[in-house]
């Protein structure tokens, strides 16, 4: 699907969807791809009232305890783990974790954890969205 930043609400139904009761959501992009800024559409789509904003170096956001933000770009999937996150998953509500890798997702196989995986590529002035099972 292909949606400029006012059109991610079709985006936000697609997860919902798929997720109807949370779980993970694996964001792949490059920088400025548009990871973060479909987390603060997601947060709006809930209704939640909450200023998203990205947890580069915090690592971990929480909105409303019912989205969870994550960005493992600086520390990597061993430093997510060694940090006791991967436990976190388990909480309830919506993980969405920017700069997922292979072996974050063989990781989460592995434990028993079901995702899907969304790939962000810009087209021109829009963006690209294509699901995955992860």
């Amino acid at each position: 699907m292909i949606r400029d930043k006012e059109g991610l609400v079709d985006i936000c139904q697609e997860v919902e969807n798929r997720l109807p009761k949370g779980g993970i959501v694996l964001l792949k992009g490059d920088l400025a791809s548009g990871k973060t800024t479909l987390v603060q559409a997601f947060v709006k789509f809930l209704g939640l009232s909450v200023e998203v904003t990205s947890p580069t170096f915090s690592v971990m956001n929480v909105y409303d305890e019912r989205v969870y933000h994550y960005d493992i770009y600086n520390e990597g999937t061993a430093k997510f783990i060694e940090s006791g996150l991967l436990e976190n998953l388990e909480k309830s509500g919506y993980h969405f974790i920017e700069w997922a890798d292979e072996k974050l997702e063989n990781i989460l196989k592995t434990y028993g954890f079901e995702a899907i995986m969304i790939a962000i590529t810009p087209a021109n002035e829009k963006r690209e969205y294509t699901f995955y099972e992860a």
